[in-house]
């Protein structure tokens, strides 16, 4: 299985990034895909062996998941490294540069859908994020 990297330019300063993208207050209001799709819990133990639990749900209660896994790396405003509960790897560089902050991740495929659905798929959570740090 391949990696794939998805990444986003936030037009915000790094407190504010790292803050949306790592408490849970942040994170319930843009850790999902699509419009029709909710994050209604999320519990962060931001420390190297902490655990993180993501809820996510469609609206319409037809489907839902937990999204979770263990760091492995923390470097505040520079990068978060975790392994999720079936073994792959996600890497996530967080890089100011003036008034922007480009957030990078790199995440282990798969192989049960496309690598283009998955790429779609996490970059729809990265748009969803950028809008949600630049609309508070």
């Amino acid at each position: 299985m391949g990696r794939i990297t998805v990444s986003i330019s936030v037009n915000a300063d790094i407190d504010k990034v790292w803050n949306c993208w790592t408490k849970p207050e942040h994170i319930t209001n843009w850790n999902f895909a699509s419009d029709d799709w909710c994050c209604p819990s999320a519990k962060n133990t931001l420390l190297p062996k902490g655990k993180f639990s993501w809820r996510m749900e469609a609206k319409d209660g037809s489907m839902g998941f937990d999204f979770e896994g263990t760091y492995v790396e923390i470097i505040t405003h520079k990068r978060i490294a975790y392994q999720m509960l079936d073994g792959r790897k996600v890497d996530i560089e967080f890089n100011q540069s003036g008034n922007e902050v480009e957030v990078s991740e790199t995440f282990d495929a798969e192989g049960t859908n496309s690598d283009e659905l998955q790429r779609s798929g996490w970059q729809a959570i990265l748009v969803n994020f950028k809008k949600y740090v630049e609309s508070i």
